[in-house]
């Protein structure tokens, strides 16, 4: 039974970040692993709530009342079994996840403290596998269907697991040279360091998946290929589209870029240092082609890929970083008008990068890149804006007289994306996008357009949490064993009807 009088005995507390002088000159992680004695005490404030709402905050349903009672026992064998019947990759989402769940924590009523439900997670999985909890589990003898998976996200992966853990053949396919997907290349290290990603797919290999990188499916193997190879298809690729500001005059000029195509290859420029670094006769690593070092950057959005080039600015070695926010800044604290508990709140979000350094400024907008005069940015001209929405569109009004310029010769756009790539792929199976750019699924999971074709993670909700991404894997891993004649079923947490 929970201690009853835990979350008064004990505040909200989590571990010390590492100092900023010392983490900005490397890209390891920002939190360093917590001790036993703070886990313990923080899992201890878990009232075990007779209606527990974190359970509705996480899509993956994971049993969080459960696990916070073990932690606090010492009971961490039992902790990462009961963790890992929900979610497959908790060192994942342990390091990634903004935690609705804790917006959701009967703690956080009128303003008050929630459980410091991710920290415990992820130092649940950080337990287990330094105890060797963590090992590839037993299959079942092989049912002779096979499943290709397009796209190595931790929708796709978490699909992979589930699918080979019930005896189906399962190949992923990746046309990066790394499995991972976003998670490989499109967030720092800072946020989760790559080893975590490998140790996974370890376990996975050992399990019987196997994994194809460098293969753009649709144009090295097509999908008519695919199909006869396989008795069901799983896309998962993502929504990786990144939304452009075109009509802005100034566009076209060199310094100004997507977001994705600043931190990709500084995730590459990091992994190719780690391996230098361990056979120093492969020569220096050539930086990388959109770097920093000693500009003027300004980065435009507020959400969490803003916020990663801001860290990555940073530990490149920007002369200076201002990020433009097109909203008003949030309040600090949950309006209970406008966010009731147990919803996510619109309040500000500080992220570890803006600790690091940089200025905010909100209720702007960029009216165009100026240009030096040789085809490169060399400052943007902002206008302060009030936003409407009028039949769920956006209404920007400029007001007189607030233009100003911010020098600039770095702009990186970080404004969102507008849902999975145009790819042969989807033409060649017949399967269309809708007006948000992202795939349809049928009731139930009942495949695309295409008979034998499931679709699963941001490529199905568009760009969204990686706990949404798990728990439609998971979904969508139960539709196809169901679609294949399996025994049983598997956990589906999530209907499409849901996501829409």
């Amino acid at each position: 039974m929970p201690d009853p009088q835990g979350f008064l005995r004990y505040g909200r507390r989590l571990p010390s970040r590492r100092p900023v002088p010392v983490r900005i000159q490397d890209w390891r992680e920002v939190y360093p692993s917590a001790g036993d004695e703070l886990i313990s005490e923080q899992a201890t404030r878990c009232m075990d709530c007779g209606i527990p709402f974190c359970h509705d905050g996480c899509p993956l349903g994971n049993r969080i009342p459960d696990w916070n009672d073990l932690v606090r026992t010492g009971g961490w064998a039992s902790a990462i079994e009961s963790l890992h019947a929900t979610n497959n990759f908790p060192e994942f989402t342990g390091r990634l996840c903004p935690a609705p769940c804790e917006a959701a924590c009967v703690l956080g009523i009128a303003g008050g403290e929630p459980v410091t439900i991710k920290q415990v997670e992820v130092e649940i999985i950080n337990r287990a596998f330094e105890k060797g909890y963590v090992t590839p589990q037993a299959v079942p003898p092989p049912s002779g269907k096979r499943v290709a998976v397009v796209g190595s996200g931790p929708a796709g992966l978490a699909a992979a697991q589930q699918l080979a853990r019930a005896g189906h053949q399962v190949t992923v396919y990746e046309r990066d040279d790394a499995i991972g997907g976003l998670m490989r290349y499109g967030i720092p290290d800072f946020k989760l360091e790559k080893e975590h990603i490998d140790r996974r797919l370890g376990q996975m290999a050992a399990e019987g998946v196997l994994f194809r990188t460098g293969v753009n499916v649709g144009v090295d193997v097509t999908a008519g290929q695919l199909r006869a190879d396989h008795d069901a298809v799983l896309l998962a690729c993502g929504a990786l589209a990144g939304r452009d500001t075109p009509e802005t005059p100034g566009r076209q000029l060199r310094g100004v870029h997507l977001a994705m195509d600043h931190l990709v290859p500084a995730n590459r420029f990091v992994a190719a240092s780690a391996a230098a670094a361990r056979d120093p006769a492969a020569g220096p690593v050539p930086p990388s082609p959109i770097d920093a070092k000693g500009r003027h950057v300004v980065i435009i959005g507020g959400g969490d890929t803003a916020a990663d080039c801001l860290g990555v600015a940073h530990r490149q070695g920007a002369a200076g970083i201002i990020q433009l926010d097109l909203y008003p800044q949030p309040p600090d604290a949950r309006d209970e008008e406008r966010d009731p508990w147990p919803t996510w709140p619109w309040i500000l979000r500080d992220y570890p990068a803006h600790e690091e350094g940089g200025e905010r400024v909100f209720a702007v907008a960029v009216q165009e890149f100026v240009d030096d005069g040789a085809g490169n940015v060399r400052a943007v001209r902002i206008a302060e804006v009030t936003v409407e929405k009028v039949d769920g569109r956006r209404i920007l009004t400029f007001v007189p007289g607030s233009e100003r310029e911010l020098p600039a010769d770095l702009v990186l756009l970080a404004i969102g994306f507008e849902g999975t790539e145009r790819q042969p792929l989807l033409d060649q199976l017949g399967v269309t996008r809708n007006p948000r750019g992202a795939v349809d699924a049928r009731p139930d999971w009942q495949t695309t357009e295409a008979d034998g074709v499931f679709v699963a993670g941001d490529m199905h909700r568009g760009a969204s949490l990686i706990v949404w991404a798990i728990a439609e894997g998971r979904a969508a891993a139960a539709a196809i064993h169901s679609y294949l004649g399996g025994e049983g079923s598997l956990p589906a947490p999530v209907t499409p009807r849901r996501c829409r």
